[in-house]
């Protein structure tokens, strides 16, 4: 079925909308929880909030890409199950060393959601990414967005490990600077 005709079922509130969602999207999702949870079970609870999520959101919102709107959703959600997992100590460790690549200069604005509205700063980040060459755009995003280890993009680039730690220190400087340039830090 395609993306469109499941948003359709969605507005018209058909629960097989979200049957047609996890039949198109479990593998995609569930790759997506998995490496930031990195546990199976924690996946698939992850998953089925995804679903409930994707069931409460749509309507009101119509999202362009379902792809994209799903893989959000399920981002977040498992970074929320993180964020709760780490108040219990029990963290994961690739995704604390992630944040632990940009909290310094996150958290020079304390609370940045209060100050601003996270769409002006996704729209900033996209904007930046927009500008820099794909290697490093994609060598970024697969590690702040897919939580990849610096050895697993080394390897898909053949790139040493210093080369990617070296090209990750200087795309997070640029985009420091470019969100202290917008008044966004």
């Amino acid at each position: 079925m395609e993306d469109q005709q499941i948003i359709e079922l969605y507005w018209k509130r058909d629960e097989a909308a979200v049957v047609q969602t996890a039949k198109a999207y479990t593998g995609y999702c569930h790759a997506v929880a998995e490496r930031i949870l990195q546990s199976p079970e924690d996946a698939e609870e992850a998953l089925n909030d995804t679903w409930l999520a994707a069931w409460n959101s749509i309507p009101p919102h119509r999202p362009h890409c379902l792809r994209t709107f799903l893989g959000r959703l399920t981002r977040n959600i498992s970074l929320n199950m993180v964020r709760a997992k780490h108040a219990q100590k029990r963290s994961t460790d690739a995704v604390r060393v992630v944040y632990d690549e940009v909290e310094e200069w996150l958290a020079a604005g304390e609370d940045i959601e209060r100050e601003l509205s996270s769409k002006e700063l996704a729209e900033a980040i996209n904007r930046f990414l927009g500008g820099i060459p794909e290697t490093e755009r994609q060598v970024f995003v697969r590690r702040y967005w897919y939580v990849q280890t610096v050895s697993e993009i080394s390897a898909c680039y053949g790139f040493s490990e210093s080369k990617v730690k070296s090209m990750l220190l200087r795309i997070r400087k640029k985009l420091y600077t470019k969100l202290k340039e917008e008044e966004l830090l």
